[in-house]
């Protein structure tokens, strides 16, 4: 009876491990999944640089130093590699393309180009989809962490080497900020 009982606890815990494993397993495919799509958005943010560096450069070609920097923060953005290596890149790209846009402003005719406002728009399609991919990721990577650090499945992530998963955060505080808001009143 004594062996049948341990048999049973024996065969309990060798399902719960299974179960965790494939969990694991899960999450871990979910997250690569998730990072692909990421990367997908981040594919097509730095397809649209240069068009929009070149329209820039056709009205403001003087302003060579903010068009070297949007390019230069394009180039760093593509060679990094890893969530918090392009989290910090993707930021310098952003305030890039900002300081570009920022640029923009001084020159009517560039803004009343139809092909910079095609690709202002793409731009904020791709970065709405950014955002939504990123969140997405984030929360595959909380879930798989999660799942790692928790007893029992740290002592099955070990034993089958599932480690932490790094998160895709924005590199600067400014940027996680909401932005302040005031409402002036007329007197």
């Amino acid at each position: 009876m004594a062996a049948l009982a341990l048999l049973a606890i024996l065969a309990g815990a060798a399902l719960a491990a299974i179960a965790l494993y494939n969990r694991f397993v899960r999450l871990r495919v979910q997250a690569d999944n998730a990072w692909a799509d990421v990367d997908v958005q981040l594919k097509r943010r730095h397809d649209l640089v240069p068009n929009l560096v070149e329209t820039v450069k056709g009205y403001a070609g003087h302003e060579r130093q903010t068009l070297e920097a949007v390019i230069a923060a394009r180039n760093r953005a593509l060679a990094a590699s890893g969530p918090a290596a392009k989290g910090e890149a993707e930021g310098s790209l952003g305030r890039a393309i900002q300081s570009l846009f920022a640029l923009a402003e001084a020159y009517p005719q560039l803004r009343a180009v139809e092909s910079f406002g095609q690709l202002q728009k793409s731009l904020a399609d791709v970065e709405d989809a950014l955002q939504s991919a990123r969140r997405y990721y984030n929360a595959v990577v909380r879930d798989l962490n999660a799942s790692i650090g928790q007893f029992p499945g740290n002592v099955v992530a070990s034993t089958f080497g599932f480690g932490p998963r790094e998160f895709f955060e924005l590199a600067d505080e400014a940027e996680r900020a909401a932005p302040a808001v005031s409402f002036k009143t007329g007197t």
